[in-house]
């Protein structure tokens, strides 16, 4: 079946700005040429029907060696200096708007649903600017609201180390994410303050005390926007069957990660995963929170990913894949992008 055959897909979750930012990422120009590293670049993302996603502003600690979200399992990494976290933020963010800038109306930083949904349906690549841990955040939440100006819409409160607002979850195998704390008192403010702003909160890299805590303030959809089946892969970093219940509960959905060591039932990173594991992974959560609920969240470049993938032109590939198991024409849409329009339609208030 030829690419054209499948629904362009709208993705939760991806770290090219952090590629692009590293010593050999070449800037934002290097997005609009077909690289050999790294998942994600406009070419590719063209063969692969890529159409947007959510871009994510990740900060890697101070002395990483090779900062890769959700690489490596043990204990938490320490909490990071504020400054420090403000300045590698804003060259992320300024990052996704190079981009922009040098796409010549290709690519766009969305701030509505409506908007999102007119770039696909136009063929340009909507990007949302998502921050994958609140650690720029001061708990006067004054960044918050100059950060929603500028176009944030997307936030995860913690990534897998502690801030002022929550703690994440240390990735461990056939351990419950129940791993710590819930929410201090600043980040139930936090969790307000996204209501009122109608900024998605992200609960992908959250403990389980966190999740709960969020699932009882919030009156938004509770969206897990790269994160798998804790039942079909024991790793802390999952989501148990109670978490995908109140997701399915809430309205919300979740992205499928790509990771390997997310997706299977030993949590190996093992490169020849096959596609079934993924389909899956899809087949399980789609029967706790309902075809409505589920979509992508892939994680690229970021993670390690299936071999017979690749790259985000191998995304026909899955698609292919789901089609197979009996997902129709309908189905898939809602995975590829329906999904998340009509989660981000809710929760951003339109």
């Amino acid at each position: 079946m030829g690419r054209d055959a499948f629904p362009v897909v709208f993705d939760g979750h991806n770290d090219v700005l952090l590629r692009l930012g590293g010593p050999d990422g070449g800037g934002p120009g290097a997005f609009f040429e077909r690289g050999d590293r790294g998942h994600l670049d406009l070419p590719r993302a063209r063969e692969g029907g890529f159409g947007g996603g959510f871009f994510a502003v990740w900060i890697p600690s101070p002395r990483e060696q090779t900062p890769a979200p959700g690489r490596t399992p043990g204990s938490l990494p320490p909490a990071l200096d504020a400054a420090y976290a403000l300045r590698r933020s804003m060259a992320a963010t300024a990052m996704l708007f190079g981009i922009e800038d040098r796409s010549d109306g290709k690519f766009r930083v969305v701030r509505t649903a409506a908007e999102l949904r007119r770039c696909l349906d136009e063929g340009v690549m909507p990007a949302v600017l998502h921050f994958e841990g609140a650690d720029a955040i001061d708990t006067d939440l004054d960044a918050l609201h100059v950060l929603y100006r500028a176009g944030l819409r997307s936030l995860g409160l913690v990534w897998g180390r502690p801030n002022a607002f929550a703690e994440g979850v240390a990735v461990h195998f056939r351990r419950s994410p129940d791993t710590g704390p819930g929410l201090t008192e600043a980040g139930r403010e936090l969790v307000r303050a996204c209501n009122d702003l109608r900024i998605m909160i992200d609960l992908s890299h959250l403990n389980e005390r966190g999740f709960w805590d969020v699932a009882a303030l919030t009156d938004a959809p509770l969206v897990a926007s790269h994160s798998n089946a804790y039942a079909l892969c024991p790793s802390s970093r999952n989501l148990t069957d109670p978490q995908l219940d109140a997701i399915a509960a809430s309205d919300g959905m979740v992205g499928l990660n790509f990771a390997v060591n997310f997706l299977r039932e030993d949590a190996a990173r093992d490169a020849s995963t096959p596609l079934d594991v993924m389909v899956r992974q899809i087949d399980h959560l789609v029967e706790r929170v309902g075809i409505d609920g589920v979509g992508f969240g892939s994680d690229f470049d970021g993670v390690l990913i299936s071999q017979e993938i690749g790259d985000v032109s191998g995304l026909p590939k899955l698609l292919s894949a789901l089609g197979d198991r009996g997902y129709d024409d309908g189905a898939l849409r809602k995975l590829a992008h329906e999904n998340w329009v009509r989660v981000l339609r809710k929760t951003w208030g339109e």
